[in-house]
This record gives C-alpha cells, sequence and structure tokens, in this order.
C-alpha cells in the first residue's frame, strides 16, 4: 500500500502544483498583461472548469481501456498547455492554455481514485487516499515557495517550464513503478448508452450526489482561497511572494494534518458522522471570520490562525467523502470517480465567477465566499445526510 500511495500521490499532485506554483506570480501576471485582477483569476478558473468537464473523458476511458492508459494521454495533454502557457503573449492566451493543461491535469485526478478502488474499499480505501492527500498535501506548502524561488531567478514564465518538466517525470515513473490494476476481463466497454446509464444511475443515487456535492462545495472554498488569497496576501497585507507562499503554506498545516486523522477517525465514529461533524466545525469557523471582519475588521494573524482551523475541518470531509462516493459503485468506479470529480471542479469555478465581481482585494469578500460555500455544504448535509443514516 506504501508503494501505491506514493506513487499515485506523486501523479495527483501534478494538477495541485500547476495551480500553487504560479500563484504567486498572478499579481505580476496582472501587472504584466495590464489587465485586472478578475481577468487573472479566469487562469484559475479556466483551468478548473476544463479539468472539470474533462474528467467525463478519462473515466469512462479508463474503464475500457484501463488505468494506465489515459494517464499517459493526460500527461501529454499538460505538458502541451505548460508550454503554450509559458509562451502566452497576453491574458487571453494564458487562459486558453491554461484550460489545456486542465484537460490534461484532468487524468491524474480520476485515474488514481479508481486505482484505489480497484485495491480497497471503505476505511482501507480511506487510508490510501488520506496518503494520497499526505503528498498532495506539500504541494500548497512547498509549491508556492518553488514557484517564487523560480520567479525570482527565471521570472514567471519559468514557473511553467518547471511544470512541463513535472509531467515529464510523471510519465516515467508511471511508466516504470504503476502496474495496470483493471484486467482486460472486467473492463466496460465505451457507449453513450452505457454512460447514459451509469450516469442515471449516479444522478439518482442520493448517497452519491450527497456526498459528491457536500465534497465540491468543501473544494470550491479552497479554490475562491487559490483565486484570491495572491491579491489579498500581497495587496492588503503588504507580503512579498516568498512571504505569501509562507502565510500560504500555514493554511494547508491544518488540512494536511486532518488529513491524516481521516481514517483511524471514519473508522471510530463513522464515515457519515465524520462529514458532518467535519462540515460543521467548517461552517462554524468561516462565519466567525466574517463575522470578525465585519465588526473589528481582519489582520494576517486572524486569517491565517481562522482558515487553518477550518481547513482542518476540511481535511476530514474531502478524502472521506471521495472514498463514501465510490464505494457503492464498483463497477463503474471511472465513471463515477470522473463525474463527482466534475461536479466537483464545477462548483469551484463556478464560485470563483460568482465571487468575482465583488472582489476589491480585501479579505472580507473572500472570506465571505468561503463562509457561504460551508453554508451550502452544511445544508446539504443536513437534507442528504440526516441523522438516521449513520446513528
Amino acid at each position: 500500500m506504501l508503494r501505491t500511495g506514493l506513487v499515485l500521490g506523486l501523479l495527483a499532485l501534478v494538477g495541485p502544483a500547476a495551480i500553487d506554483m504560479y500563484l504567486p506570480a498572478m499579481p505580476r501576471i496582472a501587472e504584466e498583461f495590464g489587465t485586472s485582477e478578475t481577468a487573472v483569476q479566469m487562469t484559475l478558473t479556466g483551468y478548473f472548469i476544463a479539468f472539470g468537464v474533462a474528467q467525463l473523458v478519462y473515466g469512462p476511458l479508463a474503464d475500457q481501456a484501463g488505468r494506465r492508459l489515459p494517464i499517459f494521454l493526460g500527461l501529454g495533454i499538460f505538458i502541451v498547455g505548460a508550454f503554450g502557457s509559458a509562451m502566452a503573449g497576453s491574458a487571453e492566451a494564458l487562459v486558453a492554455w491554461r484550460a489545456v493543461q486542465g484537460l490534461g491535469g484532468a487524468a491524474l485526478m480520476v485515474v488514481p481514485r479508481a486505482i484505489i478502488r480497484d485495491q480497497y474499499t471503505g476505511v482501507e480505501a480511506t487510508k490510501l487516499m488520506a496518503m494520497i492527500m499526505l503528498v498532495i498535501a506539500i504541494s500548497p506548502m512547498l509549491a508556492p515557495l518553488a514557484g517564487s524561488g523560480i520567479m525570482a531567478l527565471s521570472g514567471w514564465r519559468a514557473v511553467f517550464f518547471v511544470l512541463a518538466g513535472l509531467g515529464v517525470l510523471s510519465a516515467v515513473l508511471t511508466l516504470l513503478a504503476q502496474p495496470e490494476t483493471l484486467p482486460k476481463e472486467v473492463r466496460v466497454r465505451i457507449s453513450v448508452r452505457s454512460m447514459l446509464r451509469g450516469g442515471r444511475v449516479l444522478l439518482f443515487d442520493p448517497g452519491f450526489m450527497g456526498v459528491t456535492l457536500i465534497g465540491g462545495f468543501g473544494m470550491a472554498s479552497f479554490f475562491v482561497f487559490l483565486a484570491s488569497a495572491p491579491f489579498v496576501y500581497v495587496e492588503q497585507f503588504g507580503l512579498s511572494p516568498t512571504g505569501f507562499s509562507v502565510a500560504f503554506a500555514l493554511n494547508a498545516i491544518g488540512f494536511f494534518t486532518a488529513s491524516q486523522l481521516a481514517s483511524w477517525l471514519g473508522a471510530k465514529m463513522g464515515m457519515r458522522r465524520l462529514i458532518r461533524r467535519g462540515v460543521t466545525g467548517f461552517t462554524l469557523f468561516t462565519l466567525a471570520l466574517v463575522g470578525v471582519a465585519l465588526t473589528v475588521g481582519t489582520t494576517l494573524p486572524l486569517v491565517v490562525a481562522g482558515l487553518f482551523c477550518a481547513n482542518a475541518c476540511l481535511g476530514v470531509v474531502i478524502p472521506t467523502s471521495m472514498v463514501l462516493a465510490l464505494d457503492d459503485h464498483g463497477d463503474i468506479a471511472g465513471l463515477a470517480s470522473s463525474m463527482g470529480g466534475t461536479l466537483q471542479m464545477l462548483a469551484g469555478g463556478l464560485m470563483i465567477v460568482a465571487a468575482g465581481p465583488f472582489f476589491d482585494g480585501t479579505a472580507l469578500p473572500m472570506l465571505a465566499a468561503i463562509a457561504l460555500c460551508g453554508v451550502i455544504a452544511t445544508v446539504l448535509t443536513v437534507l442528504m445526510l440526516p441523522r438516521e443514516q449513520y446513528a
């Protein structure tokens, strides 16, 4: 399990690194292209939406062609997008090339989850998912620092050349260390009819939709933070790119630490109860932050400390919801993984678009949008994970 966790974690690291590594550059990109903060935020929105939609392709492809082929296909597209982003001449071109990156990076979110489902379920799957989260958690802690260092040496465009190199390294790793986990005799042939039938099963399964959307709005809150924090931390709080990277890493530590306890807590109290308590804690912390911001204002230590606690709650919600969504759908794990990922990424992209008009470079709109995600997740939890399911 350890080797599988490390390999899949390193593969899954590519997508988050493509987000986190260039975050310190966002204010500089806006300045170089002479465009607005909202326009630069669209480079994230384009990535997220393309990332989400592409999962609908990679999931069924992984069920028919096996798990390795979609990984190689996705990495190839990702590498092309990274080179295009490095050479973009305008904000609009950067948005387009970032979307290409998202189209490729989606494979590295869908397929590792399906590989886990091929081999494990329940608490054991949660343990492996938490191991992957451990590796992924390195990205928000180290990728912004690496990005700011690369910027200091060679400018922001070099970040995307490094990401292309990471894609090549991941392809070599997959070739050498990740065996195929889906035997040919159990593969599902792709057809529009079977996809529609499987999609209908998933869409009308309240358990699948419930935990998917709960996890989706938890992810959406983090996406809002990703799109807003570079400007808030640099412009309102006056941090350098390196200072932003350190503050960003502190916010990620809470998520990383809690994710490592998810399997133990899930076994102890039940996975559904764990999700409910995690969502409740996240919502309370973010609403408290908004209340303080409205009454006495915000400071950097307050925002970092509050988001640390809120993200710790997300750390038990997201890996648990990912596993729970697939538990009853092993025969269509690829499709279930891709549909779940699509819904989650679309929720994140749409929340960035919805929050954009209210963003003014200060912390309050960011915190309010994050808290709104928590409120929506809480409502979904009450409606779709009632207490009687796990009392």
